[in-house]
């Protein structure tokens, strides 16, 4: 959903409400419509501390602003995740590094297959397991033997990362790569976790007979482990010879090690070399832009904030302040709670990851979810202000199963009956700045049962409860109600309600709110 759309086709509504005081006051989104509000840029992120009073931590909080690369990452809204690599032959889902790559022989991989399935599933990026827990990588890597140079699959000469971002481009879908921190082949190795201290090493570290020496390729110089310098090399690799990458995703998974050998991540220096060779791309889960959401099931909180309080939690990375899994990251109670232990309120949405199947990779024992399964979570993710990640995992032959790929386009064409039309869309909302509410006039009476609500995000996350009223009679009726909003909000009628006018009401917030969409549905289904 583009901006221009949740700005109403240049007509967005603004309702504001203040934080400090009773009264409520209209007022019209600023800066362009696809760029960043007009001034001086506003920050991300916010120091707090123990001393900070609960008014202040509001406050605070009503500054955060998104980066536009995060801008971005929301408006996805769905996105796929591939998980494809050795495990797809051995049955396992956490390989033991010490494979055969001769196992990894993919009878008729079609990369073209993935991408047709995954544009008319309604994906807008995909991201590849480029190296799992197993550090089985699917190019031909100049730092470690096991890769697909290493298989039989097309003579050594495969690359299914190449294979993979020429695919996405020709069918108009962003490229994303993860690449596991944990790296079970390098245990074995005796490079992951082995005790190295982090010293400057120069990036990339050309290998003998490296077919870069002669082209004086881009160099940085940064503090890495023995591992850390590993992966260095191969998001080097990834970051400048594949096109441009939309996405890096990380995760804080420790390989299978005794627990006296763990290997704490050079998160600042991977991190620094992502922003110079990829700046548009944006970081998750264990990255600065994007956090997990707190489960693998692709459900969001009832409430789900993007400005939470977080922690530093070593060499660059930050964390949750609360509890992973706490269900509730952001509200006042929430902020106040975290006070004594976060270092700052950070703009950092969720991202709600799940597989279509019982497992990230495919076993032939398993079967996909339902559609009606798939729309529950769509309605739980991206209807509640977060990113809903898909894994869809190639089977054996090295395509997309047929049950998958089915059930993918049922579950798009269900979502358009669930949000056939917007019956809102070329209406005159009508601003009453003493009331601060927005108002829709349909022309004529129709039924709604679904409502959809977005904030203009540019100007942070900032609504807290607002009451949605259809004119019934003579008078107003309360609709529903609901707390947070965010990038995107879904509510779902217990019933369908028939009214020609209806007005989103703001009761609370913390700021100024901008609301961009209105959205009015009447289901098909």
């Amino acid at each position: 959903m583009t901006v221009s759309r949740r700005l109403f086709m240049a007509a967005a509504a603004a309702v504001a409400t203040s934080a400090a005081a009773s009264s409520t006051a209209l007022a019209a989104p600023t800066g362009p419509a696809t760029g960043r509000p007009t001034g001086a840029e506003p920050p991300h992120r916010i120091r707090i501390g123990p001393d900070d009073t609960p008014a202040t931590l509001v406050a605070k909080a009503a500054r955060v602003r998104p980066t536009a690369r995060q801008i971005a990452w929301q408006q996805l809204e769905q996105t796929a995740f591939l998980h494809f690599g050795v495990n797809t032959f051995t049955g396992l889902e956490w390989g033991t590094g010490d494979e055969d790559p001769d196992v990894f022989r993919p009878a008729a991989l079609d990369t073209d297959q993935w991408a047709r399935a995954l544009r008319d599933g309604g994906f807008k990026l995909a991201i590849l397991t480029v190296k799992h827990h197993d550090g089985f990588v699917l190019y031909p890597s100049r730092y470690t033997g096991h890769t697909v140079a290493s298989s039989s699959w097309q003579g050594g000469k495969g690359d299914v990362l190449r294979s993979f971002t020429k695919s996405m481009r020709r069918y108009g879908i962003k490229v994303g790569v993860y690449i596991s921190p944990a790296d079970e082949n390098q245990y074995l190795d005796g490079v992951y976790a082995n005790g190295s201290k982090r010293s400057a090493r120069t990036i990339p570290t050309l290998v003998p007979g490296d077919d870069r020496a002669g082209s004086r390729p881009r160099s940085f110089t940064l503090d890495a482990t023995d591992y850390g310098a590993h992966m260095l090399n191969q998001l080097y690799e990834v970051l400048t010879e594949y096109g441009p990458v939309d996405e890096v995703w990380f995760d804080g998974a420790q390989g299978r090690i005794p627990p006296e050998k763990v290997e704490t991540y050079d998160w600042d220096s991977w991190y620094t070399l992502i922003r110079a060779l990829a700046p548009d791309a944006t970081m998750a889960v264990r990255g600065p832009d994007v956090r997990w959401v707190g489960n693998e099931g692709g459900l969001a909180r009832e409430n789900e904030w993007s400005v939470v309080p977080v922690k530093d939690s070593g060499n660059g990375s930050i964390d949750y302040a609360l509890k992973y899994d706490a269900p509730d990251q952001g509200s006042r109670e929430a902020l106040a709670e975290a006070r004594s232990v976060a270092q700052y309120l950070q703009w950092w949405p969720a991202e709600c990851d799940v597989s279509i199947r019982p497992g990230w990779f495919y076993h032939d024992d398993q079967q996909p979810k339902t559609v009606e399964q798939l729309t529950d979570i769509w309605f739980r993710s991206v209807g509640r202000n977060s990113v809903l990640l898909l894994n869809i995992p190639p089977d054996r032959r090295g395509l997309l199963p047929d049950a998958d790929v089915a059930r993918l386009r049922e579950f798009r064409e269900r979502i358009r009956r669930e949000l056939p039309e917007d019956l809102a869309h070329g209406g005159r909302p009508r601003h009453d700045r003493a009331a601060g509410t927005v108002t829709v006039d349909l022309g004529r009476a129709h039924e709604v049962d679904r409502i959809r609500l977005a904030e203009d995000i540019r100007h942070g996350q900032q609504l807290e409860h607002a009451v949605v009223e259809a004119r019934v009679g003579d008078g107003w009726q309360t609709v529903t109600e609901v707390d947070t909003v965010g990038a995107s909000r879904v509510l779902t009628l217990a019933a369908p309600v028939t009214a020609r006018w209806w007005r989103l009401r703001a009761i609370r917030s913390r700021s100024t709110v901008r609301i961009a969409e209105f959205g009015l549905y009447r289901s098909e289904v």
